[in-house]
């Protein structure tokens, strides 16, 4: 396989990779089935191979996930690739407009809802260390009231 095939397949630079990583980029494109298929020739033409092929799929997750197809680098590109797009120009000038304005009113949002968070954490761990404190306060007051009883 060359490194332009390999790159076709999942969409990633390849000349820097082995032919393992090459093999496995490959496999990934072809999908689970792909995976499975060089797993049972493994086990048919040199058992230890099929037993290390299983092993790297239970590994590596690949033998209980919905695909193989979208590895991990292919995810982080298309987040990339969403998030650059969201940032881009449209070409119309008011939409731009009104995009960067509900940007910047739902982060004000965000820092607001944010800091409604923090007071409510401070508020909850305020009324847990005064419950703890009223507890304490409690208990030896009890223990007190105990030892008067008994030197009584």
């Amino acid at each position: 396989m060359t490194p332009a095939t390999a790159t076709a397949y999942q969409g990633q630079d390849t000349r820097h990779m082995g032919w393992l990583a090459k093999s496995e980029a490959w496999l990934d494109s072809k999908g689970k089935g792909a995976w499975i298929a060089a797993m049972v020739l493994g086990f048919i033409f040199v058992w230890p191979v099929g037993l290390a092929i299983l092993a790297y799929m239970i590994w590596s997750k690949r033998m209980f996930s919905k695909s193989c197809r979208q590895s991990r680098h292919a995810r982080g590109y298309e987040m990339r690739r969403s998030g650059m797009a969201a940032m881009k120009s449209s070409g119309n000038t008011a939409f731009d407009a009104y995009k960067a304005d509900t940007l910047r009113r739902l982060e004000e949002e965000q820092e607001q809802f944010e800091s409604f968070l923090d007071r409510l954490r401070e508020a909850k761990d305020k009324a847990e260390f005064d419950q703890f404190m009223d507890d304490r306060a409690k208990k030896a007051r009890d223990q007190a009231e105990t030892r008067e009883e008994e030197d009584a």
